[in-house]
């Protein structure tokens, strides 16, 4: 494949990954032209590169500076000389940094170290130079970067606090790791009076409620170092601390007793909702302090699918609550089948959340049942603004007006010309010869920097499909996927779901009695197609089955002389993740939405999350309490849509294969047990 690549991008009439007019290098050295005269053989490239990257991971510089000379003249030379000087980046010299930054002008390992370089020098307080750097920031997507440069103004005289003060207000609360940037933002426009202390104590509830103690620490901290003490005391024992309170007169015990009870709804959000009940915190606490209080207990009893979550969601004011707990409200009052709080909540939104198509939808479900004929009018109204193709809520909005899911005309095929000039890419070069040589993450990130970030709201739609057809015709299955989903208007639905190894696939699925169209909306979900991607726990191959899950499914299937070393071979990945697929459908009772989601997070959660009310699948798929999981089924059930009305050219329904979910039924068979 890789002498393919060397091949094609040679027909093209030039070196590979030869900058373009934008990214042209100043003149390598000598010893640069004489190592481009012997390039690297592939398998001797991907062992030094591959070696290079163990080296930056382990900071180990001089390894790095020992074998940066073996890939000069190789096109993933940026790459190489970027990890050399990252490792050294915070002593490197001026001059050094500045010669990078000539040479591989226009190409994302410049602008890679130019986003490091700046958190450098706002660390530094350099605002001269950062101010001259982040002119020529073009990814303009980090927000340490971003709340380094608000100070930076400030105290430059270039703005004021209070014209920073939204920016920075917006970055910090974004965050999710106790960075020094954004504190150290926060901090200067509490002092000046432009950003109100409130806000630190926002971010502290926040991190409480999330289970992230160093950055309510960071929050407390930036009004009073002598506050974090007693904000650790009341998240590591937060009943002992509310036990030993019995007024909270002043603002900071106000602030800390409402931590205390967020971090108890997070143990026991029974233990908190009795402790928030109590008569001293209802007359001593303020009305926001009580609605977060309330809405976080609320949230905790809806992630356990409490039937008390909406009695102690109402014990909150609707306009103090953050977003994330109304979201969780709606969910709470769609499994009670309570539409009107549906409806009122989601109109308590931000327009922006109103505007996604999950609450887009259910709102329009809410005004749908109200049986009014002008709330009817505006359900069409919402459902029409959302149809289509492209996601979950988008085609059960198209079903409810009537639509089936059809597939759309494919746009007109890149021109000759369109094709060399995406082909002429040097990033995108770079990049196919990254994942090429195993590595793919650096390879992946070079090229969605080249298709969304280097110009300005990325690539248009014509060079998207154009590089989308490249990445396929290579078997990057994942880029060409990704990079055609971001067309708006012109839909390639064989680019944005491709069925590679389609006789493989089918015939597994048929043998087995499952859809194929429901093993290509898992794969394409898990994997995008890498055979070889392997998850962070531990998940590998198209399917990415867990060690365990493998040996347990080989054994069930009878599968001879299986090793844990085949597992990443497409064939043996397929049948065994098929079979596991099947078995879980067969113990779900032939729930798609249930054996989904025990694929993602173990069968024992859809197990326990069955419970309760019958439901129809999409509120009870709306519920599932990790964020993860949620997403994962509804994707992997819209992928499934799409794939069957690929391979049997016929209209489809998402809702067909959704259904109602509940508690297993008394004549059902018992569940598998020791199913993994």
């Amino acid at each position: 494949m890789l002498g393919r690549l060397l091949v094609a991008v040679a027909a093209l009439g030039g070196t590979v990954c030869a900058p373009a007019q934008a990214q042209a290098p100043v003149p390598a050295p000598a010893a640069a032209r004489e190592a481009a005269a012997t390039p690297l053989p592939p398998e001797a490239a991907a062992r030094l590169l591959g070696e290079m990257r163990s080296a930056f991971e382990r900071g180990d510089g001089a390894r790095l500076a020992a074998l940066l000379p073996q890939v000069q003249g190789h096109p993933l030379e940026p790459l190489a000389h970027y990890w050399a000087l990252r490792v050294r980046l915070a002593s490197a010299p001026a001059e050094d940094i500045q010669a990078f930054l000539t040479r591989w002008r226009g190409s994302y390992w410049e602008d890679r170290l130019r986003n490091d370089w700046l958190r450098v020098l706002g660390e530094r307080r350099d605002w001269p130079t950062f101010l001259r750097e982040v002119a020529a920031f073009r990814m303009n997507d980090d927000t340490e970067v971003e709340c380094y440069g608000a100070l930076a103004r400030i105290d430059t005289g270039l703005s004021t606090p209070a014209e920073e003060a939204a920016r920075v207000r917006a970055a910090w609360l974004r965050q999710t790791t106790a960075l020094p940037g954004c504190a150290a933002a926060a901090a200067r426009l509490i002092e000046a009076g432009a950003l109100p202390r409130e806000v630190a104590w926002q971010r502290a509830r926040w991190a409480v409620e999330t289970s992230r103690l160093a950055v309510a620490k960071q929050a407390v901290g930036l009004l009073n170092p002598q506050w974090v003490p007693l904000v650790e005391r009341a998240y590591q024992a937060p009943q002992r601390y509310l036990d030993d309170k019995v007024t909270a007169l002043r603002q900071r015990t106000k602030e800390i007793v409402t931590l205390a009870i967020i971090r108890l709804a997070t143990q026991d959000p029974a233990a908190a909702a009795e402790e928030a009940d109590h008569l001293r915190w209802r007359t001593q606490l303020t009305a926001e302090e009580r609605a977060w209080i309330w809405g976080a207990i609320g949230k905790r009893a809806a992630l356990r699918l409490s039937d008390s979550a909406p009695a102690y969601f109402a014990r909150a004011d609707d306009t103090l609550l953050p977003d994330d707990f109304l979201a969780w409200k709606t969910r709470a009052a769609l499994r009670a089948g309570d539409w009107a709080t549906v409806r009122s909540t989601i109109a308590r939104m931000d327009p922006a959340q109103q505007r996604d198509p999950t609450w887009t939808y259910w709102l329009a479900r809410a005004l749908h049942a109200s049986g009014r004929a002008q709330d009817a009018a505006t359900a069409r109204a919402l459902y029409a603004r959302i149809a289509g193709p492209d996601g979950f809520y988008e085609k059960l909005a198209a079903e409810a007006l009537g639509q089936a899911v059809t597939l759309p005309p494919a746009p007109p095929p890149p021109t000759a010309e369109e094709r060399a000039a995406i082909r002429a890419n040097a990033g995108l070069q770079r990049a196919l010869l990254a994942i090429e040589l195993g590595l793919r993450a650096e390879g992946v990130r070079e090229w969605h920097y080249e298709i969304a970030l280097h110009t300005p709201g990325g690539m248009g739609e014509r060079e998207l499909l154009a590089a989308a057809e490249w990445a396929c015709e290579r078997g990057v299955w994942d880029r060409c996927i990704n990079t055609s989903s971001r067309t708006r208007d012109a839909r390639d639905m064989a680019q944005r779901f491709p069925t590679p190894l389609r006789e493989l696939v089918v015939r597994r699925a048929r043998e087995i009695g499952l859809d194929p169209a429901y093993v290509y909306g898992l794969i394409r979900q898990e994997s995008r197609f890498v055979t070889d991607a392997r998850s962070s726990v531990g998940a590998s191959g198209l399917m990415q089955i867990m060690p365990a899950t493998a040996r347990w499914t080989a054994r069930k299937i009878g599968l001879q002389g299986f090793e844990p070393s085949r597992i990443t071979d497409p064939e043996v990945n397929v049948q065994i993740g098929t079979a596991y697929l099947k078995l879980a459908l067969d113990d779900f009772e032939g729930s798609m939405a249930m054996a989904a989601a025990a694929y993602n997070a173990g069968p024992g959660r859809p197990r326990q999350w069955r419970q309760g009310p019958e439901l129809e699948a999409a509120v009870w798929i709306e519920n599932i309490p990790f964020d993860e999981t949620r997403d994962y089924v509804k994707r992997m059930l819209s992928n499934t849509t799409v794939y069957a009305a690929i391979l049997t050219g016929q209209p489809q329904r998402l809702s067909s294969r959704l259904g109602r979910i509940g508690p297993r039924l008394t004549t059902a068979r018992a569940p598998d047990t020791d199913l993994p």
